[in-house]
């Protein structure tokens, strides 16, 4: 497999989740968003999901806690966000949201023992700052917490753990680690749903394919990324799904007319960089020393 393919895979995936505010505003405006929505889409991946988990529990069987944490913290991570981009203000939330790379490249030092580099410290800088610039940060950003703000955190460091936790379940089946997270999803969403008394409005044939089509693609979307985390470092990836919030910000921009800002144009710049840095591949000790010993 080439090097070159989990971080494509993941910077592709990711691109798609930053656009994946379009069909949700366009179902919104149907009058189905929030909890609702990621109950009825991750219930019917849910119907595909089960057979799955069902087929490969000899596989799984022995992992079986680290594919529960997956699905914790995954679904958890989907839930809590979502929530929080529903009732907090999105700027505050997508910068606590995306803090996940200093769990997730703390966590990798700490769980898989992943030496903190200097490319790796600059990339992580770079990425952070390409997000202030992006974004935006003034006097708002430093207002006292709210409950929004604590669901953008969590979920934050429910897709950080739900990364570590892919990789160490190294003997569970990909399919499996890709859809663990989408019942789990499903189900916190109807509790949810049941808690704040939010109930989906009827759905007639136009909007029931849409839900589908949908459902597909975040599924596809899934895939690609399982497989790329499963095959990176978690620190790199960290970096990497960073292109998820400015293909969301720009896309934003575009197509809601509002002029790009030389900040935020120079924002996606560093972090395309940082995307860049964390994904060039290192040489291996092996390929140093057969140089070194080359006549």
């Amino acid at each position: 497999m080439s090097s070159l393919a989990p971080p494509i895979l993941l910077v592709s995936g990711s691109l798609l989740w930053g656009l994946s505010w379009i069909p949700l505003h366009h179902l919104a405006a149907q009058g189905l968003s929030g909890m609702p929505l990621v109950l009825l889409i991750y219930g019917l991946l849910s119907v595909l999901a089960v057979p799955v988990l069902w087929h490969q529990r000899r596989a799984w069987r022995a992992q079986s806690g680290r594919l529960l944490l997956i699905a914790l913290a995954g679904g958890w991570g989907t839930a809590a966000l979502m929530c929080a981009l529903v009732g907090g203000d999105v700027v505050r939330v997508m910068l606590l949201f995306y803090l996940s790379p200093i769990w997730a490249t703390l966590g990798a030092c700490w769980c898989f023992g992943e030496r903190l580099t200097v490319a790796r410290i600059i990339a992580l800088l770079l990425a952070f700052v390409g997000i202030g610039l992006t974004l935006g940060i003034n006097d708002s950003t430093l207002q006292p917490m709210t409950a929004n703000d604590w669901l953008a955190l969590s979920a934050g460091l429910g897709f950080s753990l739900n990364n570590l936790a892919t990789r160490a379940a190294d003997h569970v089946p990909l399919a499996s680690k890709s859809v663990a997270s989408l019942v789990a999803s499903a189900l916190l969403a109807g509790t949810l749903c049941l808690m704040l008394k939010q109930q989906p409005p009827p759905l007639t044939l136009h909007l029931a394919w849409q839900i589908g089509l949908l459902a597909a693609v975040w599924l596809v979307v899934q895939s690609m990324v399982q497989f790329a985390v499963t095959h990176m470092q978690a620190s790199t990836v960290a970096v990497l799904v960073i292109v998820e919030l400015i293909g969301a910000v720009l896309s934003s921009a575009w197509l809601g007319d509002n002029p790009l800002l030389a900040r935020e144009w120079a924002g996606a710049v560093l972090v395309s960089l940082a995307a860049l840095i964390a994904a060039w591949p290192a040489p291996s000790p092996l390929t140093v020393d057969a140089r070194s010993t080359a006549p």
